[in-house]
């Protein structure tokens, strides 16, 4: 399949946004010969920096190479001036993770045929010289809403060409509980480290909890470098020997005795599970995996904030060096590469293990081609700022009174997107809010003050801490 230059509305009609990014829209489209739909991910490239572009071609050249009925696939690429559209398999199915808590019947033998499925899709990748680093529930998608539709492996905008068994150091990225011990030790890596993922997944899809938690992402990765995990009673009493085996396994600290995909895929618990595995249902995994993706969905949206406003505050901050040229400085400001350190501005409790970090991730802010920027400081921005003080300061009475109606007046029903592409079943408009305040009764919230900044994303007010 290669790159045309044809007109994407000449084969393709556009049609609902299903998900949005930074760089990027996803719209349903139908190719008009065929009358097909697919998932057209548009990529406004005239944002792109240099990197961005090498990264989407990557993206691009990866995808082109999978073809497997567990991967999403690419089926067309299309660039044009401004714009370059990928055409994926439309997934209507939401993720994996959100089926299973809806369903009336949850065994461990799901869970084996879940773990096959993504195994098969990783064998694939790796067969084919490709590593996917970021192994996560927000990738697991299903086909379709029918019983029984595929698990589809989705997202590959970290992943990486090797050459067979190739071990180098690739640069640090991933998600942090899903790490694996080479890539925290900053050692060469390959392969392995998609099975090691795999193997943190597999202890989800079984009690519904990870197997390395912290809220203190240091200790968190100590644990993971230590493979310091266990199956503690009750809720893995039940389990099966053989699926703690395989466990053993995936998360085995030295990735040349670990486990490979087509190893795992002959391991009697997932090639014999009609007469291994459980078919007993599993309600305590059920309900701890509700929580959990509760949990990992409210951080993530937090952290997506969080990383927005960062960005925010950098633009500002080069805005203000550019205007302030000749004058004396009267204070320094910290520079920080990414939001992978623990002490770094974001709180350890933001950084959920589900959330995609890459060191560097803010690669710098890209300079406008107008040299006419609006003074930040000017009498209008000023007031605009007071605004969003009294606007946030509402927010947070309305939260410390649990005066929720009072809440819902002030915020954005639209504000509720994070992980768009994954096109996963989300928490949305009201019932999100709704979900968010009840978490944030349970936190300390206090008052704007002098640590805070105070800005605008685009037409949107912000509030973050000082980085």
């Amino acid at each position: 399949m290669a790159v045309t230059c044809t007109r994407f509305t000449d084969e393709y009609q556009l049609y609902e946004e299903i998900g949005k990014g930074a760089f990027s829209v996803v719209r349903r489209c139908v190719k008009l010969c065929t009358g097909h739909e697919y998932a057209a991910k548009i990529i406004n490239t005239k944002k792109l920096s240099a990197r961005d572009h090498q990264k989407l071609e990557r993206e691009a050249r990866i995808c082109r190479l999978l073809k497997h009925p567990n991967i999403v696939r690419l089926h067309d690429s299309i660039s044009e001036e401004g714009f370059h559209y990928l055409i994926f398999d439309l997934v209507t199915g939401g993720e994996l993770f959100e089926d299973i808590v809806a369903r009336e019947y949850y065994s461990e033998a799901d869970a084996s045929h879940c773990i096959q499925q993504i195994l098969e899709a990783v064998l694939h990748c790796h067969q084919m010289g490709v590593v996917h680093r970021d192994l996560k529930p927000e990738n697991l998608l299903l086909a379709s809403k029918c019983k029984g539709a595929a698990v589809k492996l989705a997202d590959f905008g970290l992943a990486i060409e090797v050459q067979g068994d190739q071990q180098a150091w690739f640069g640090f990225a991933g998600t942090p509980g899903y790490l694996s011990p080479e890539v925290l030790r900053k050692e060469a890596y390959g392969k392995p480290v998609d099975i090691w993922a795999c193997g943190v997944i597999l202890y989800i899809l079984l009690v519904g909890y990870p197997p390395f938690w912290d809220e203190d992402q240091h200790k968190l990765y100590q644990q993971i470098k230590a493979g310091a995990y266990d199956f503690p009673s009750p809720e893995w009493d039940t389990v099966t020997p053989e699926a703690k085996n395989l466990i053993n396994q995936m998360l085995t600290i030295n990735p040349a005795k670990r486990i490979t995909a087509h190893e795992a895929l002959k391991h009697p618990w997932v090639c014999q599970r009609s007469t291994v595995a459980s078919m007993m249902h599993r309600q305590e995994t059920v309900e701890c995996l509700k929580k959990f993706n509760a949990r990992r969905k409210l951080k993530g949206a937090i952290l997506t904030t969080m990383l927005a406003t960062r960005n925010f505050s950098a633009a500002k901050t080069l805005l203000n060096k550019k205007t302030d040229v000749g004058k004396p400085q009267t204070n320094s400001t910290k520079n920080s590469a990414g939001v992978t350190s623990p002490k770094g501005p974001i709180p350890p409790a933001a950084l959920e293990p589900q959330t995609t970090v890459i060191h560097n991730l803010v690669d710098g802010i890209k300079e406008s081609s107008d040299s006419t920027h609006t003074n930040p400081e000017d009498e209008e921005m000023k007031a605009r700022k007071q605004e969003i003080i009294k606007i946030t300061e509402q927010l947070i009475e309305a939260v410390n009174n649990g005066d929720f109606e009072a809440y819902a007046k002030i915020c954005d029903p639209g504000l509720t997107t994070f992980e768009p592409e994954a096109l996963g079943n989300l928490v949305e408009g009201i019932d999100f809010h709704r979900f968010y305040f009840e978490n944030c009764k349970k936190s300390n919230v206090t008052i704007i003050s002098d640590s805070f900044d105070v800005g605008t994303f685009g037409d949107l007010p912000c509030v973050h801490p000082l980085v």
